[in-house]
């Protein structure tokens, strides 16, 4: 399946068009802006742009050349998607030789670029997902590589707050500052972030800012029924509202299955949200309490379908969403259950 469509954002394609189009195009971008809201497919846009054959107006890309089919089905082999993996699953977790380390994450990126190709509609990185120090590395060799097909290389690094910085790595930290700060000739690097105050100010000061606001609820419903099908009215403005401008929201917020992972915390969550805050392992917000807050989300998605009260089901479920992009942070997840917990019962009485 191809990449769906690009939806809003016209005055930063526009922007970003324009540079292209005059040789201004900047070598090093970081596009800002909420989780969700279209960053990382913007980015494949301008790879799209770069390496298209006959783009309209210079403009916008044809669409039906070789190349723009290629990065559409995610198969240029000059455009390298970085996101963040989890080697924890690979047996990747120990200092080891640095080669089977970049391997395994040349094997995990080409997995998930594989299942992005089948279902191309992603959700948010989940559990200790991140982009560790091999991902640079592997980054650092094919940025040295000459292109395969088009004329330059596109590097994408979606989620940057998830770089881990590490002791005993300065010199592939360092290499990719100076990849930053002078990549080569032929290639152009796109980091996206939904806080860049998220990021080392030696990082953001290498880049030039473009900041992505969100698109009007009337792309997102459009793109609600268009390309997910939704026709029922009512699930339509729910999804529409929990989204906030944001296309990533609505695959966050779709029905998740049953027997999802989170139930029983969830029910725990729910029966007693203080004991269930206190009883959290600090500084571990991720994995399991991530769970926990998507079966918490489709309780509540459940519950308006059943005929509960929309608008504070609406409101509570984004709560819970907030919650969710919170804990892929550094948040203490007992301070972050408690204030959900806080939050819902102020919602509940409203």
């Amino acid at each position: 399946m191809a990449l769906p469509p690009l939806i809003g954002h016209e005055r930063v394609k526009t922007r970003l068009a324009g540079a292209h189009a005059s040789g201004k195009l900047p070598q090093a971008l970081l596009l800002a802006g909420p989780r969700g809201v279209g960053k990382q497919r913007l980015a494949l846009w301008l790879a799209q742009l770069i390496h298209c054959e006959a783009p309209g107006g210079g403009q916008e890309p044809c669409g039906q050349c070789r190349p723009c089919r290629l990065v559409l089905s995610l198969q240029h082999p000059d455009v390298h998607w970085f996101v963040p993996v989890e080697l924890s699953k690979r047996g990747g977790t120990g200092v080891g030789d640095a080669d089977k380390q970049v391997e395994l994450v040349a094997d995990a990126l080409a997995e998930e670029m594989a299942a992005r190709r089948e279902q191309p509609l992603y959700g948010p990185p989940v559990g200790l997902a991140s982009h560790p120090v091999a991902s640079v590395r592997l980054l650092l060799r094919r940025l040295a590589l000459t292109p395969a097909m088009g004329k330059r290389k596109v590097f994408v690094v979606g989620d940057a707050e998830r770089l881990i910085p590490q002791l005993g790595t300065e010199v592939a930290a360092n290499a990719l500052l100076k990849a930053l700060e002078e990549p080569p000739a032929d290639s152009v690097i796109i980091i996206t972030a939904a806080d860049p105050n998220a990021l080392l100010p030696t990082i953001v000061s290498r880049v030039v800012l473009v900041r992505m606001a969100r698109i009007a609820d009337s792309d997102v419903t459009a793109f609600a029924q268009q390309t997910l099908g939704i026709s029922s009215k009512a699930e339509l403005a729910q999804r529409v509202t929990a989204a906030e401008g944001c296309l990533g929201k609505l695959f966050a917020t779709a029905p998740l299955r049953s027997g999802q992972p989170g139930g029983d915390q969830a029910d725990r969550f729910l029966d007693a949200p203080w004991l269930f805050a206190l009883g959290q392992v600090p500084f571990q917000a991720r994995g399991g309490f991530t769970d926990m807050l998507d079966a918490l989300a489709n309780r509540l998605r459940s519950e308006a379908k059943r005929g509960g009260d929309t608008e504070k089901l609406v409101e509570a479920i984004a709560l819970v969403l907030d919650a969710r992009d919170l804990a892929q942070g550094n948040v203490n997840p007992q301070l972050l259950a408690a204030v959900l917990a806080e939050d819902l019962q102020v919602t509940r009485r409203s």
